[in-house]
């Protein structure tokens, strides 16, 4: 379908589409925050770990979020947790513009040759696609545990240090 388009229009649409889905994911994470915090679990929200890891995505997320653009299944994780931990608004559009910025090169230029390649190949039988769900998985809970390590380190934020 793409392939008949334009190269220009091409990136345009797949730039604009992955702003629309890094924005609407980073607003339904801010929601779910706001939500959570008029539940039982507000006390946790409010709690230090929590502090501490939104003092670190409010200084060094924008990098991460850019970052997430060049992953497949981790992107909206990563812009979920920038609206959850209530990440700086300008901070995160500047990550998302250079991620969406990426993910529009890729994706217009060799992205959905590789993923057919890929999938056509032997990765393609099912022990291909198991295998890729236990790495993942794996992965998952060691940088969870990795992060939560990290985050016990750091300092909490003083309480005149403002997100926005």
């Amino acid at each position: 379908m793409f392939s008949d388009w334009p190269f220009a229009l091409t990136y345009a649409v797949f730039f604009a589409g992955a702003m629309v889905r890094a924005n609407v994911t980073y607003w339904v994470g801010w929601g779910a925050r706001r939500g959570g915090e008029r539940t039982k679990a507000a006390r946790h929200l409010d709690g230090p770990l929590v502090r501490r890891a939104e003092t670190v995505v409010a200084r060094y997320g924008a990098p991460a979020v850019a970052l997430s653009f060049l992953t497949v299944g981790i992107q909206s994780v990563v812009n979920f947790a920038a609206g959850a931990l209530r990440m700086p608004l300008w901070r995160y559009e500047i990550g998302a513009v250079i991620g969406a910025l990426m993910w529009a090169a890729i994706y217009s230029t060799v992205g959905f040759a590789v993923i057919e390649a890929w999938i056509g190949g032997t990765a393609g039988a099912i022990w291909g696609w198991l295998l890729a769900g236990a790495i993942g998985i794996g992965a998952t809970i060691w940088l969870t545990r990795v992060a939560r390590r990290r985050l016990e380190k750091v300092p909490e934020a003083p309480s005149d240090l403002t997100l926005s």
